[in-house]
């Protein structure tokens, strides 16, 4: 997928493409080719009205240049939803404006249109309700954080609450706690769990990497913070599958969310063990490896003589995993015999 594709129609349109060229170099510039010159543009012959579709198909961000009506004809017909859609701009022949048009907040058109009206000295048009009453965009909350929701399901429902000003509840037990500088009036925070649920909010945000069965979800919007370290002590031979099922097993009792896997993490071997790699590409996840004769300088709760024969330390999963983190062993060891063990610490917020 690209990046970003910028559609000019007109002369005017083209000479403002060469500027974002300037503003961005790794962005691709078309227009007809009827106007073809020696300038970096990517020339076609094609329809305007075949260009544009296949535009939006294969970028993350479209800019338009040209009228805003015409573009909403053209695009309409393929319009999926905001987790799908790339974002759309339009700036008009004069740069007079640049008009966040489609997925503003997950396909990040509004942060691009504050940008390009700062680069080009034009006048940014954004209309989505968090922006224009400067409160909390739930969608948008902890994203650069690396903050994952766990249902989107009501994110629309929570949002309307907070753009209407209605009591919106927050508790968080994990991740970064400083993604705020001021909490719009009708937000408050909460120190504990059963305070939130006692309130009278209409709707709450819980940052938290426990899995929650309360029925207060059905009222909140839960994100997944990257905050947990998984400590793995392993043979050569383990499986994939074995490794796998530790790790579900182990955050599946201990009531953990696997979308806040920051890392996987072990001892640093002679040769890095496959089948821990493969886990980690298949999840998605980092995997990071740790000095024997580090992991011998950190305090874990279940040594073993084993081993320590073995490795030449005396923990593995419960070392590596609080060197990693920073903070806290929350998951001691679990054994899966013969050949693995699974710890999890807690990053320190």
């Amino acid at each position: 997928m690209e990046q970003v594709s910028v559609l000019a129609i007109t002369k005017n349109g083209i000479d403002i493409g060469v500027k974002l060229k300037g503003i961005f170099p790794d962005c691709k510039v078309y227009a007809p080719s009827k106007f073809a010159n020696d300038k970096e543009i990517l020339w076609y012959s094609e329809p305007t009205s075949e260009k544009i579709i296949e535009l939006f198909k294969k970028s993350r961000a479209l800019i338009c240049l040209f009228s805003l009506g015409a573009v909403i004809r053209l695009i309409a017909p393929h319009l999926k939803d905001k987790k799908h859609d790339p974002a759309i701009i339009v700036i008009d022949d004069k740069i007079n404006f640049v008009i966040s048009v489609l997925s503003g907040h997950l396909g990040g058109a509004n942060e691009l249109t504050q940008t390009i009206a700062e680069k080009l000295n034009s006048i940014p048009v954004i209309t989505t309700a968090a922006d224009v009453n400067k409160t909390i965009a739930v969608d948008l909350l902890g994203k650069d954080l690396g903050w994952k929701i766990e249902d989107d399901s009501t994110v629309t429902k929570i949002s309307a609450h907070m753009v209407n000003e209605e009591e919106i509840g927050i508790f968080q037990d994990a991740g970064k706690t400083n993604w705020f500088e001021k909490l719009p009036k009708n937000v408050k925070f909460f120190d504990s769990f059963d305070k939130l649920k006692k309130s009278d909010s209409k709707g709450h945000l819980i940052i938290s990497d426990k899995i929650i069965t309360d029925e207060i979800v059905n009222k909140s919007v839960i994100y997944r913070p990257p905050s947990l370290v998984i400590g793995i002590g392993l043979h050569w031979d383990t499986s994939t599958e074995t490794i796998k099922e530790g790790i579900e097993t182990s955050l599946k009792k201990f009531k953990l969310s696997p979308k806040s896997i920051a890392k996987l993490v072990s001892i640093k071997k002679p040769n890095d063990v496959q089948s821990l790699i493969d886990v980690g590409k298949e999840m998605g996840i980092p995997v990071e490896y740790v000095e024997r004769d580090e992991l011998a300088l950190i305090p874990a709760p279940n040594p073993s003589v084993i081993v320590k024969n073995y490795e030449g330390t005396s923990s593995v999963s419960e070392a590596a995993a609080i060197k990693i983190s920073g903070g806290k062993l929350i998951v001691e060891k679990q054994k899966f015999p013969p050949n693995l063990t699974i710890a999890i610490a807690r990053i320190l917020s």
